[in-house]
């Protein structure tokens, strides 16, 4: 539920009030009991988290929170391709002669 603020006019008596969307505006301080509240305008249907352990960087999803999430989740890029380079004739480079070896005749 969103917390809004109220300040009577009577009395000055500032609070915040937790009420759901559809609910009325209160009308009666009550501190004085005059009916003079007035709701102000700031936060308003913002969810408010007050007290020890929140930080003013919870929640925000900006480009730095993906990018640790990221890290965080172990998701690395794909291993690069341990194949050799091919060369200019479109075969595999390697630290052998790419034709084949000449032969006498069959095996024996």
């Amino acid at each position: 539920m969103p917390t809004y603020e109220y300040r009577c006019n009577a009395c000055g008596h500032e609070f915040e009030e937790m009420q759901s969307f559809s609910a009325k505006l209160l009308t009666t301080c009550p501190k004085c009991g005059e009916d003079r509240l007035q709701r102000l305008f700031g936060t308003g249907a913002a969810i408010l988290f007050k007290g020890g352990g929140f930080y003013e960087t919870d929640y925000k999803r900006g480009e730095g929170y993906k990018k640790a999430a990221e890290a965080d989740s172990g998701a690395a890029k794909p291993a690069e391709s341990t194949k050799p380079a091919p060369t200019s004739n479109g075969s595999p480079a390697s630290g052998k002669d790419s034709t084949p070896a000449k032969s006498d005749g069959p095996a024996k």
